[in-house]
């Protein structure tokens, strides 16, 4: 047995299938379920699903005539490669070979578990990455991604007056909350005949709503409004009053530079319809197409289209892994989105 029966692709693979899933699933992976296609384009229906017009009347014995199809837009792009590997390092290399020598089956268990939580760290930044390119549509309906060289930016053109600031700063315990959500789910209506009944928010903004003198003093009438407000009572009203139920989500992620934020910036506000918004797609990449049917390396497919491919490096003796995907999300709800200013 050698480093590079130990360090495959199939094996990896396997770690990461195997490892326990404690945390809920990412909020987009919700929203914008996987699914795979062959090459790099891209192409989604986008438009707003407004009023049915009634069937027209005809007369007897004339030839039909044909309904034009209106208010949708094709949209086409190329979705982007991401790819980064990692090396086994001399020391853990050496380490490991000793191991190996020694036979005991337990230490080298322990070792490749090592092992393997380091290079499971690249197909955790696929994850993330993907969750990254969701929040980002949600947040903006824009996608753009700067680094190692390559300039990334897509539009999916979100009408702008679904872009819309609150009457006034939510930060402010007298301002009216309700009015502002209600009158924003009459707009989206009004516009694609579909009413939202999701959202999300940040910490913060929950916060704020949770000291809402108007809301507060709507829920406890009889005190009027001197009571302690808290998640479950808020949920309900919500719920009751607007027929919308919000998720506060704060995971926080850190870009190619190192900075750190979260998916939903604080004072955002983002209102959304049931269902699927769009699909995560992922196309097929070269490791995929040209590599696995080959003797050069090992390669695994995880989470739909993420390719996991392992290579023997002779001088020095070292195990490359890389970690690769080709992926963009469609966006066909994106009329049906509110994204709102509450700062």
């Amino acid at each position: 047995m050698t480093i590079f029966d130990l360090v495959s692709a199939n094996e990896i693979a396997s770690y990461w299938t195997s490892l326990p899933s404690d945390e809920p699933p990412y909020l987009g992976e919700t929203l914008f379920p996987n699914d795979k296609k062959l090459g790099l384009d891209l192409k989604w229906i986008k438009g707003a699903n407004g009023a049915v017009q009634v069937l027209k009347p005809s007369a007897f014995d004339v030839s039909v005539i044909p309904r034009p199809r209106i208010g949708f837009n094709t949209i086409q792009t190329e979705m982007p490669f991401f790819k980064e590997s990692k090396y086994i390092d001399e020391t853990l290399r050496q380490e490991l070979n000793r191991v190996l020598e020694s036979g005991n089956a337990l230490y080298i268990d322990a070792i490749m578990r090592r092992i393997f939580a380091d290079e499971v760290e690249l197909i955790q930044a696929a994850r993330v990455q993907r969750e990254r390119m969701r929040m980002s549509l949600l947040t903006t309906g824009a996608i753009d991604i700067e680094a190692n060289g390559q300039i990334l930016s897509y539009d999916y053109g979100l009408p702008s007056d679904h872009q819309v600031n609150a009457t006034n700063p939510w930060s402010d315990p007298d301002s009216d909350i309700m009015a502002d959500v209600r009158e924003w789910q009459d707009l989206i209506e009004d516009d694609t005949g579909v009413r939202p009944t999701r959202a999300v928010v940040s910490r913060q903004t929950w916060q704020r709503m949770l000291r809402n003198k108007t809301i507060v003093r709507s829920v406890f009438v009889l005190s009027n409004g001197q009571a302690t407000m808290n998640d479950a009572r808020l949920n309900a009203f919500l719920m009751d009053e607007l027929g919308i139920s919000v998720t506060v989500y704060n995971k926080r992620v850190k870009d190619e530079s190192g900075n750190i934020y979260r998916f939903i910036p604080d004072d955002t506000f983002i209102m959304f319809p049931t269902g699927q918004l769009g699909t995560t797609w992922f196309g097929t990449t070269p490791e995929e197409s040209d590599l696995m049917s080959s003797n050069v390396a090992n390669v695994s497919i995880i989470d739909t289209g993420v390719a996991i491919t392992t290579m023997e490096k002779a001088d020095p003796v070292q195990v490359e892994t890389k970690v690769s995907m080709i992926c963009l999300p469609s966006f066909e709800a994106a009329d049906q989105i509110i994204i709102a200013d509450v700062g």
